[in-house]
């Protein structure tokens, strides 16, 4: 269907299709700008991109989801000015490519990723594109050098200073597993998800509360981790233990303290989760996702009353544990569940949200998926 209406929008065939997945962070919540470790997995919800060259340099975007609409400029208009909408996303990834983009181009993409739900569409929207550029042009990036370009086309051009992680799961998950990264040097290890065989569900809950990154908050979070890195004299909070930031906590600000200790100890919330997952431990995962939502709400202080609530009524409700995902300030929540348990328990949420006046929750699962792919 795409590469018809890509033909009928612009009047030629697409070169090449491709797409790539938006993803459920298990683990390790705004940690990876700061080196550290987390624990993705993509979802089956991908973004697809359908690009052909032009002869000339001009370049026109179209999305499934903006019918009627056809973004223009060219390769010579590229610049990091703030300007723009949701475009800034894909003219981030031409830019970020440089003079490797030899020639203007005709986009047309289809988002399935949820917007504003803390699953990162932007990536899956970036790393489509990136994928379709490093093959139409031969420029034979690896993943990592292609998850890092992603990353500097959303810090540089689009100004989100996000991490490397969302870039990296989605183009270098494989299904069946969570991605253990190391955000230093991209370094992975594939740990296996089995959720089925224990008879478990991870129920994923869209809040549908605002939530948007380039609001300032989550610039702010990062300024203070790399506040305190410095003052503690290491490269990363990566590079700190939890002693090492209690004995040290005198150099630090009362807020430059909190959201350091929440970084140290969702770093080492990853790799508890790592060994209780290698040993089928799915009680312990749930109790460490409760723990490190708590360190979000009140030591990073990124959640909201709708994320607080999913998570509280899930608890209530038989979870074996529950926290928010993503950059926060909205989004969605994560909730272990026995099978059993997921449709009362989905029933009990929106229950809760209705009462307390909010939209009505969007719920899906998703077993883990794999990463961005050339589909012809």
């Amino acid at each position: 269907m795409l590469r018809s209406d890509f033909t009928a929008l612009f009047g030629q065939t697409p070169e090449i299709v491709t797409e790539a997945p938006g993803r459920v962070n298990l683990i390790g919540e705004h940690v990876d700008y700061c080196d550290g470790f987390v624990m993705p997995f993509a979802i089956n919800d991908r973004t697809y991109a359908a690009i052909s060259k032009r002869r000339d340099r001009n370049i026109r975007i179209a999305s499934k989801q903006r019918t009627g609409e056809i973004f223009e400029t060219s390769l010579d208009q590229l610049a990091p000015d703030g300007k723009g909408d949701w475009e800034r996303y894909i003219l981030g990834v031409i830019w970020a490519f440089g003079g490797q983009v030899t020639s203007g181009l005709d986009i047309l993409v289809d988002g399935g990723v949820a917007l504003g739900a803390g699953l990162s569409s932007s990536a899956a929207l970036e790393c489509s594109i990136a994928t379709a550029l490093n093959k139409l042009f031969d420029v034979n990036l690896s993943l990592p050098e292609l998850a890092r370009l992603a990353q500097r086309a959303e810090n540089g051009y689009v100004g989100v200073p996000c991490g490397i992680m969302d870039q990296s799961v989605s183009l270098m998950a494989q299904a069946g597993n969570a991605l253990l990264l190391d955000c230093r040097d991209l370094s992975t290890e594939q740990i296996p998800l089995d959720l089925a065989s224990a008879g478990l569900e991870l129920m994923i809950i869209d809040t549908r509360a605002h939530h948007a990154l380039v609001d300032g908050g989550y610039a702010e979070r990062r300024a203070s981790c790399e506040s305190a890195a410095k003052k503690l004299g290491i490269k990363a909070l990566r590079d700190c233990s939890v002693s090492e930031l209690e004995s040290s906590r005198s150099k630090l600000t009362e807020l430059e303290y909190m959201r350091a200790e929440h970084v140290v100890n969702d770093i080492e919330r990853v790799h508890q989760t790592v060994e209780f997952l290698k040993k089928n431990d799915f009680v312990s995962v749930g109790k460490i996702l409760t723990q490190s939502h708590a360190s979000l709400r009140d030591r990073f202080e990124i959640s909201c009353a709708e994320l607080d609530l999913a998570v509280d009524t899930a608890l209530a409700n038989k979870s074996l544990g529950g926290r928010m995902i993503g950059g926060g300030f909205g989004g969605s929540a994560i909730a272990l569940f026995k099978v059993a348990d997921i449709e009362p328990a989905k029933t009990a949420i929106a229950v809760a949200f209705k009462s307390a006046g909010y939209v009505e929750p969007r719920f899906f699962t998703s077993l883990p998926s794999s990463g961005a792919a050339v589909i012809n």
